[in-house]
């Protein structure tokens, strides 16, 4: 007998989740898509300004990571937890590890103290964590070998998941946790990509390598939230790990098609050999410091272009949780070039 409509309605409306990094990019687009589901509440951790969350229904909770007092305050009596909280970029291994790592254990012995009953710990990693692993297209199969210190901040998280040090069992085997791991992510509100965008309006296209051959794994951000929930909420996803990436990779031909069409503009394509990559980034790296800022390409981001695998399939996801990418590559470049536009970002 197939499912009742009207009953599955009326479940989600008494699921409570509790989302860290709720006020980021992608963590934003997923409380949109808990809300759009019909959660009856969404609990975020928030440390100081709402940001993207300002004008939605959530109930915030003041605090972070280090936070024990707001951890134990939001997860109380919660259905699922989706920790999206975490750093891209940093100059030192010691940041990353606070808050990639020690930040998600932080959560987890807050979750077994308060919650242990939950239904789903939903973990998110990201494609950096296996590195130089995978050979061509990586599968959740390959080894964890990451070349920058983001992946390898994941990558310990990760092991940590399994970490049975100072304690009789791991987190794996006491809590219902599942992991993702995301390729690049694109949509509306990034602001990684958004330099790329900037250059193709510009009139040029860096493309690593000859542009023609798959290169990339891209998922828009709201496939992204989608297959988060799903991971997060089918039985069979229980103690595994999915990719969650585009249904092909993409050549950057492609991708330059699709930006240049919706910037009606034409470009370049400027080729940066491999071995050039580095210095590119040991550059961008150095205006960075002269402007005050750190680039989105960096030494480390640098290392991962030349040595990391910057594509993964989604098979595995696709045959357990029913995931499928919705949102072709021509329309959510269009998409989020509009949406840099209404920002006055581009």
């Amino acid at each position: 007998m197939p499912p009742n409509p009207k009953s599955q309605i009326q479940n989600r409306k008494s699921k409570t989740a509790f989302v860290t990094g709720g006020t980021g990019f992608v963590g934003s687009h997923l409380v949109e898509a808990l809300l759009e589901r019909g959660y009856g509440e969404v609990r975020c951790l928030v440390r100081d300004r709402q940001k993207w969350l300002g004008p939605l229904d959530i109930t915030p909770v003041r605090g972070d990571l280090t936070d024990v007092e707001a951890l134990w305050k939001g997860l109380q009596g919660v259905d699922e937890v989706y920790h999206v909280a975490g750093i891209t970029r940093a100059q030192d291994w010691d940041t990353f590890y606070q808050a990639n790592v020690r930040g998600t254990l932080n959560l987890l012995g807050a979750v077994k103290q308060v919650a242990s009953d939950v239904d789903r710990v939903l973990i998110t990693s990201s494609l950096a964590a296996v590195g130089r692993g995978a050979d061509g297209v990586a599968t959740e199969t390959d080894p964890l070998q990451p070349v920058s210190r983001y992946g390898r901040s994941k990558a310990e998280m990760e092991e940590a998941l399994r970490s049975t040090h100072q304690m009789p069992t791991s987190y794996w085997d006491e809590l219902p946790i599942t992991v993702v791991r995301p390729p690049a992510v694109y949509g509306p509100r990034d602001r990684d990509i958004l330099t790329f965008f900037q250059a193709v309006n510009s009139h040029v296209c860096p493309v690593v390598g000859g542009g023609s051959d798959p290169a990339v794994s891209l998922v828009h951000v709201r496939d992204l939230a989608q297959g988060m929930i799903q991971c997060a909420t089918t039985p069979q996803a229980l103690h595994e790990v999915f990719f969650l990436g585009s249904t092909r990779p993409y050549a950057w031909n492609e991708v330059k098609k699709a930006s240049t069409a919706a910037l009606d503009t034409w470009a370049v394509t400027l080729p940066v050999p491999t071995f050039m990559v580095g210095a590119v980034g040991a550059a961008s790296e150095l205006w960075g410091k002269i402007s005050g800022s750190y680039p989105a390409l960096n030494r480390e981001k640098a290392r991962e272009i030349r040595h990391a695998a910057t594509m993964c399939s989604s098979e595995k996801a696709r045959r357990m949780v029913g995931y499928e990418p919705a949102i072709a590559l021509d329309e959510g470049v269009a998409e989020t070039i509009a949406w840099y536009r209404e920002q006055e970002w581009l």
